[in-house]
């Protein structure tokens, strides 16, 4: 139990008795050190202690045997000659740094209410296993969780978005596009939006921005949506004896020669279980308008200051073909299709605000981060299905920064059993029931 050991030494979860290295040295603990969990090295820099009455600064090394400092091959590594302590829960053999130097080494017993508390949350069939402990938490111990939460969230986004930035050549408003594509997708087609708008050549699609049919033709087409077999055979005869679909697809087969574009596999796209109004037809119209109007463009997004602007730039409607169909060749009552209230919120919560957060880091502007978190708070809360597993164990969810702490807790904590490194698991694991 590693992991174990690692978290003990972290937080001083130290036995009621004295500390002892293995030839007998007495051992104070006055800092545990820096957890090192992103570089190569010691697990923990700068720490601090006595060994028999000497002040050591340096780093630490926790093992669960200590041969394992060989099988790591620590010992051919001078990365770990500054180790000043090796930590082990058993000690099994002595061991050498790569200068030639023995290691004092202490055995680290770890506490049994402890170690029960974890076999509990890993093996509790009760989804999340810590549910009984929440009720209990004090209110600031679950802020400072969210507060937390909502920022970590924001800074994976973040991530996301600058290797976007780098796919793009470096270019932040084709990276929006993309992003706010992406989120076209709402979640079944996320992965297939994303692929669609980097196959989207938007330097050649910019010079026909004035032309609606033009955009459509070549979205439409990078999509693949245009090959023949992409439509259902019932519909195939009656979609070639449509005006528009034929023109539509004259008019790819031209610019795409003209800029040498290709389609992507019409097969990556999802319809089944989805709702019309979601089919990817749809909403690359929408999108089409959104692109021909200026209103998906960086700059655009970067003057909006409220709530209410941003819903107003991100409200749109399907082209005029559109409004009678759902696929081509298979007519539809008619309807403009707008984006709907809750549609646009979650392109806020998904595209606008993390953008608004990462260019905020990128040029270093603070007004931007801290419009992206009192967006988030005056944002009502999402509503799905981990959200109200949430609410049923007692979580006080209100806002959209609620929610999408709750979101990344579950994704990335929960659903690793990373307990360890979880402030609600921290309080269960000290035997808080």
């Amino acid at each position: 139990m590693e992991r174990l050991l690692h978290y003990v030494w972290k937080h001083k979860m130290l036995p009621l008795r004295e500390l002892k290295t293995t030839d007998n040295r007495l051992v104070e603990i006055i800092d545990p050190g820096l957890y090192n969990r992103l570089y190569a090295g010691p697990d923990f820099f700068n720490a601090k202690m006595k060994i028999g009455g000497t002040l050591w600064v340096g780093n630490v090394e926790i093992h669960q045997r200590s041969s394992d400092w060989y099988q790591h091959k620590h010992d051919q590594d001078p990365q770990y000659n500054n180790v000043v302590l090796h930590v082990v829960g058993e000690a099994d053999t002595d061991v050498l740094t790569q200068d030639r130097h023995y290691l004092p080494q202490l055995v680290l017993p770890i506490p049994v209410s402890l170690s029960e508390n974890y076999e509990e949350l890993l093996h509790n069939d009760q989804y999340p296993p810590c549910y009984k402990i929440i009720p209990q938490l004090s209110t600031l111990t679950i802020h400072s969780w969210m507060a937390a939460l909502q920022t970590e969230r924001l800074e994976q986004k973040t991530e996301a978005i600058k290797r976007r930035v780098e796919q793009c050549d470096g270019s932040w408003e084709d990276a929006y596009f993309v992003t706010l594509a992406r989120n076209y997708g709402f979640g079944v087609n996320g992965d297939a939006f994303e692929q669609w708008a980097m196959n989207v050549p938007l330097s050649a699609v910019g010079k026909h921005r004035d032309d609606l049919f033009q955009v459509e033709a070549i979205f439409m087409g990078q999509a693949g949506l245009l090959e023949l077999n992409s439509i259902p055979d019932r519909y195939q005869t009656d979609a070639l004896g449509e005006d528009y679909f034929v023109k539509l697809r004259n008019e790819y087969q031209y610019l795409a020669h003209k800029f040498s574009m290709k389609p992507m596999d019409f097969s990556v796209w999802r319809f089944l279980r989805l709702r019309p109004q979601n089919f990817p037809h749809i909403r690359i119209s929408q999108l089409t308008n959104l692109y021909c109007e200026h209103r998906a463009g960086l700059s655009a997004l970067l003057e909006c200051e409220t709530l209410e602007q941003l819903r107003d730039l991100l409200d749109t409607h399907v082209t005029p073909y559109w409004e009678t169909h759902y696929i081509f060749g298979s007519k539809s009552a008619k309807s403009m299709k707008q984006t709907s209230v809750s549609s646009k919120n979650l392109l806020i919560i998904n595209t606008a605000i993390p953008m608004l957060f990462a260019v905020g880091r990128h040029r270093r502007k603070e007004e931007l981060c801290n419009r992206a978190f009192d967006l988030l708070e005056q944002l009502r809360a999402e509503q799905n299905h981990i959200v109200r597993m949430w609410k049923e164990c007692g979580m006080e969810v209100k806002t959209a920064g609620d929610s999408q702490a709750l979101i990344q807790l579950k994704k990335e904590y929960c659903d690793h059993k990373d307990c360890l490194r979880c402030r609600i698991g921290y309080e269960y694991l000290k035997g808080k029931k």
